[in-house]
């Protein structure tokens, strides 16, 4: 079994229209739809996307960097690039196990989830 991206978003803004006015200095937060490739409905997960100039303007006090993407700029097929080939590496013999890698990743909705 191996995860598909079935989706990427953005709350804030309309991916295919947003550019921000310095590619250089950015940061956005993407909704990844991911499931299995071969069954119907995925579970969302969060991924945040910055520039280190951003960090550097805005990040003064030590501070964690867990589910986020660093890039040099805002390239939007670039930065799907890299989430697609990192979904598509993804195996596993159930789902659980595929959600599990990730979430080392990006923040999945049922993460610490008890029932």
């Amino acid at each position: 079994m191996h995860a598909v991206v079935k989706g990427i978003t953005c709350d804030q803004f309309d991916l295919t229209s947003y550019l921000p006015s310095d590619p250089t200095c950015c940061t956005l937060t993407l909704r990844l739809r991911i499931g299995l490739s071969d069954a119907p409905g995925a579970d969302d997960f969060e991924c945040h996307v910055c520039t280190p100039m951003w960090l550097a303007q805005t990040v003064s006090d030590p501070t964690w960097g867990r589910h986020l993407m660093i890039v040099s700029e805002y390239d939007l097929a670039k930065i799907e690039g890299a989430i697609r080939r990192y979904v598509a590496a993804c195996e596993g013999d159930n789902w659980g196990i595929i959600a599990s890698k990730l979430a080392r990743v990006f923040a999945w909705e049922f993460e610490d989830y008890v029932a």
